[in-house]
């Protein structure tokens, strides 16, 4: 990579906003994440999934509250699950569709005000590569 943009920080420093929490389609949860959240908030997995999740196809996501945040995102713009966040949450923005379709940063850059715009496709797959590679290691 020949240009100023080489690691996840160069491209990427959350400002802990809020924003990715809120919004149209929802955070996918995998069975981990359901039996960490559940163990975390002392609740039985079938029981986690009948109170704060929906179907989006055939996956669960967790539910948008009335004010269009997680429903574990509180009025004091934190996370009451943070310990435990979800497999996507821990993921963004260095998400898989990156790496197939660098495009798409722009896009959620749009959304993000910790996102660093116009990339140079190369380097971002790369960083996005390395950054999921950590995260999956650890996952």
């Amino acid at each position: 990579m020949d240009s100023e943009y080489k690691s996840p920080g160069d491209v990427f420093e959350c400002r802990q906003c809020g924003d990715c929490c809120k919004g149209f389609g929802g955070t996918y949860i995998t069975p981990r994440d359901i039996s960490d959240i559940s163990k975390y908030i002392k609740s039985d997995p079938e029981k986690f999934v009948e109170k704060y999740c929906d179907r989006s196809g055939s996956r669960h996501v967790l539910t948008i509250g009335k004010n269009g945040y997680c429903i574990f995102f509180d009025k004091r713009k934190q996370c009451t699950i943070h310990p435990v966040k979800p497999y996507m949450c821990r993921a963004w923005p260095f998400i898989q569709t990156i790496i197939k379709h660098p495009e798409n940063w722009n896009a959620m850059a749009n959304s993000c005000s910790g996102m660093k715009k116009d990339i140079p496709y190369g380097n971002l797959q790369k960083i996005v590569a390395v950054a999921k590679g950590k995260l999956d290691r650890t996952a």
